[in-house]
């Protein structure tokens, strides 16, 4: 049995209009310490956003979601947040905050394969 690594991991949420507290599912993100792996995994259903806010900037959250996706990677085009280690960027990103883009409490577990896990998560959360 392969040894089984501390994994935590949290839910992309689009809060389209913050003040009703409505969300829609987007995203994971998995952070895995003993690999040093951060990596999310996005995909916005035009269809939910615009059933509980029909005048939302779909293209404009993307843009956000997108921002998130970088951040995560560390990308050079990420800002000063995406120069930081990989425990640091996720705890940036799942910090509480009242924006369109939020994400749920961080939640831990148990894999082998933080990647996986992270697909897995994915289809059962999001799509």
């Amino acid at each position: 049995m392969p040894d089984l690594l501390l994994f935590e991991y949290a839910v992309i949420r689009v809060v389209p209009r913050v003040e009703r507290e409505e969300f829609i599912n987007a995203g994971i993100v998995v952070y895995c310490k003993q690999q040093q792996f951060l990596e999310a995994s996005i995909s916005l259903n035009k269809a939910k956003l615009y059933s509980i806010y029909a005048e939302a900037d779909f293209e404009k959250i993307q843009e956000y979601l997108c921002v998130f996706l970088k951040v995560c990677a560390g990308t050079p085009d990420s800002g000063p947040i995406g120069k930081l280690d990989p425990g640091s960027r996720f705890r940036w990103l799942t910090a509480t905050r009242s924006t369109i883009v939020q994400s749920s409490k961080v939640h831990p577990g148990f894999t082998s394969d933080p990647k996986l896990t992270l697909q897995k998560l994915f289809d059962q959360l999001v799509v």
